[in-house]
């Protein structure tokens, strides 16, 4: 059979060793296809532009991202007073009692927010109404008065495990500063009394993924499903509008959502929502938590801290039992990584696992920002591959935040890619949209390559030695996030019979100066041989 599309007069960088470069593309049934054209062939000429696969982000958020359509969006590093006016302007267009919830406040602010008198303040831009914004690592919050006297938190309220309620060091009372688990109860306060509709939670779905195309991904592993994400992306793909590969990782635990169900019964219901281009194939345990709040499990203490390297969120055998639940259940894990310990944690529980001869569950480390120079080697020994997100260690607001928490030298040693890729480990890329400002791939591969801001807001670089090339960043974004997620039989190269999805640059980033590829403009995306997305 003839394909229906031929794309020509194109640079075509495939990703696939066997046939890294091509001039034409041919789609055939939605796939990459060697025939040659036929007399209803459609050819079009690509006047030269540079075609990529589609980018596989291997770690987003896109539910949260696409639920910011319904809520406050804070600027970018915004301020304590910007943030009152924003809260103020919002909260004029809202009920009574109605929540405000949005984001996302930079973690270098938890110091200003620790007092009673700026919760107070938040009250009052607020109106009185329930306040709920969380931080730019989403693992903490703050709250008004309303929300805390909602979700039942006092000066009396005990501390939940794995949390922290911040406390005014006069009065006692509680600022509004909810770190990991304490922030729970206002998240379920707020759903008991703001619950979106499944539409909603389509819709949220449906405006992540559209955005996620205007930057050329055309698949993604969910970090943190729940079941109504698993609910929206099925009833997208039913409607045949879920134009992207989808990998679901559903929680084990939530020290920071207010998911419910979680664990075994959201494992037993995932099935159902198995469908043509979503796959509800991995687990998500969190093991720990990020740095700034002093949730992150180190090997070695804190800063300021004699003894206190923080801890991991359950013990080694409760990490090996639900490693067991995921593997009889045909599923893998993601498991959150911000400290080295926790990666040393993760890296025993997988040399368990392949001991008893299991080779197959994948297992991917998420952020790993962190490793200690014995575990590096063990990433491929073991088949473990590391998700990482350069869009949050290159210089910036969070690496600004945990160089306050722990000793510069080792602040200064974040994601030793080059090593990893060295030694033979997967490494898969990941945005953690929204905690990133945007999904843009070509930010993650410029901070790969120059180890800098790719916007130089923020001056220096970090751990230089450590760069990779550009057609190592490349795979990394493409094929090596395909693989970590097991969605490399249908995506990630443009190799025949895989599924055609590409985008369509404005230039060639092989011809442009590594410190402009974030840059790049994506011209058009394409899946399954159907063009998603046009610019302009």
């Amino acid at each position: 059979m003839a394909p229906e599309l031929l794309l020509t007069n194109a640079t075509v960088y495939t990703v696939d060793e066997d046939r890294p470069w091509a001039t034409s593309l041919a789609v055939e049934n939605g796939r990459v296809s060697t025939a040659e054209a036929g007399p209803d062939t459609e050819v079009v000429d690509l006047g030269g532009a540079f075609v990529l696969p589609g980018f596989v982000d291997v770690h987003s958020h896109h539910a949260l991202a696409g639920r910011e359509l319904f809520e406050l969006r804070l600027e970018s590093g915004a301020g304590l007073d910007e943030i009152l006016v924003a809260v103020r302007e919002w909260a004029a267009g809202l009920g009574p009692d109605e929540w405000v919830v949005g984001g996302a406040w930079p973690s270098t602010l938890a110091p200003e927010l620790g007092h009673e008198s700026v919760r107070r303040a938040l009250d009052e831009a607020a109106g009185g109404r329930p306040v709920v914004l969380i931080e730019d690592s989403r693992h903490n919050r703050w709250a008004s008065s309303r929300a805390l006297e909602l979700a039942g938190i006092t000066a009396d309220t005990p501390d939940p495990a794995g949390g922290t309620i911040h406390r005014d060091l006069d009065s006692g009372a509680p600022t509004g500063l909810l770190i990991e688990t304490a922030g729970l109860a206002v998240e379920r306060a707020m759903r008991d009394t703001r619950t979106l509709t499944a539409e909603q939670h389509a819709e949220a779905s449906r405006r992540a993924i559209a955005i996620l195309h205007s930057y050329g991904i055309t698949a993604f592993q969910d970090a943190g499903a729940t079941l109504d994400i698993l609910a929206a992306l099925k009833t997208l793909d039913d409607a045949k509008e879920l134009a992207a590969w989808v990998v679901s990782s559903m929680l084990v635990n939530d020290p920071i959502f207010g998911a419910d169900p979680i664990g075994k019964p959201l494992l037993d219901r995932a099935a159902q929502y198995r469908s043509e281009h979503h796959r509800p194939d991995f687990v998500k345990i969190f093991l720990d938590g990020t740095p700034p709040a002093h949730t992150a499990a180190f090997l070695e203490p804190y800063l300021h801290h004699e003894c206190f390297c923080g801890d991991t969120t359950m013990p080694p055998e409760e990490l090996a039992d639900w490693l067991d639940v995921a593997v009889s259940a045909g599923l893998s894990a993601k498991i959150h990584c911000a400290g080295d310990a926790a990666v040393r944690a993760t890296l025993d529980a997988a040399g368990a696992l392949r001991a008893r001869g299991d080779y197959t569950t994948k297992i991917q480390v998420a952020h790993g920002q962190f490793i200690h120079p014995d575990d590096l080697e063990r990433f491929a020994t073991l088949n473990v591959s590391a998700d990482i997100s350069p869009f949050l260690w290159v210089p910036g607001v969070i690496p600004d935040a945990i160089a306050q928490v722990i000793p510069a030298e080792r602040a200064a040693r974040m994601q030793p890619n080059r090593t990893l890729l060295n030694t033979g480990a997967l490494v898969a890329g990941g945005s953690d949209w929204p905690v990133s400002e945007s999904p843009n791939a070509w930010e993650g591969i410029e901070g790969l390559i120059t180890r800098q801001d790719p916007y130089g807001k923020h001056p220096g670089s970090l751990w230089p030695e450590q760069a990779i090339t550009l057609a190592e960043a490349i795979q990394v974004f493409t094929l090596n996030s395909a693989r970590a997620c097991g969605l490399d039989d249908v995506t990630g190269s443009l190799t025949p019979g895989k599924s055609a999805d590409f985008v369509v640059l404005d230039q060639d980033p092989f011809k442009t100066p590594a410190n402009e590829l974030a840059g790049i403009t994506v011209r058009e995306t394409w899946f399954g041989g159907k063009r998603v997305f046009s610019r302009g």
